[in-house]
């Protein structure tokens, strides 16, 4: 039980993040060389993840998940210090608030079910 309020918590974040991404690439960032594009990728990644965490009781989409948030949010980190791609963003928006707390939700929820899922006798 403790294991698929969690898997549905890590999709949760996994479609808040890919939510936040599109409605930005919708909202302008499309127009944006590289970043645009990588944004709806990432839109649709966080989607096909979600499914994978819902659909597969595995570690490989636990995996997933946690790898997505760690490298969506490390890309933002880089684009508030030192701009990513020509973009230089100043945390200041509702929108990057939300996406900082999906994608921590996803490395440390997509981690506890990596855990969950490998030990023995327990499934994630």
């Amino acid at each position: 039980m403790i294991s698929w309020l969690v898997r549905v918590l890590v999709a949760a974040a996994l479609l808040g993040s890919a939510w936040v991404h599109y409605d930005l690439w919708r909202n302008g960032f499309s127009d944006i060389a590289v970043i645009g594009p990588l944004f709806l990728v990432n839109a649709v990644a966080g989607v096909v993840i979600a499914v994978g965490v819902l659909a597969w009781s595995h570690w490989i989409p636990a995996f997933l998940a946690a790898g997505f948030g760690a490298s969506t949010l490390g890309a933002y980190v880089l684009s508030v210090t030192v701009g990513l791609f020509n973009v230089q963003e100043q945390f200041t928006t509702q929108a990057e608030l939300w996406g900082v707390i999906t994608e921590a939700v996803c490395i440390v929820l997509g981690i506890a079910l990596i855990v969950m899922a490998v030990r023995p006798g327990r499934r994630a």
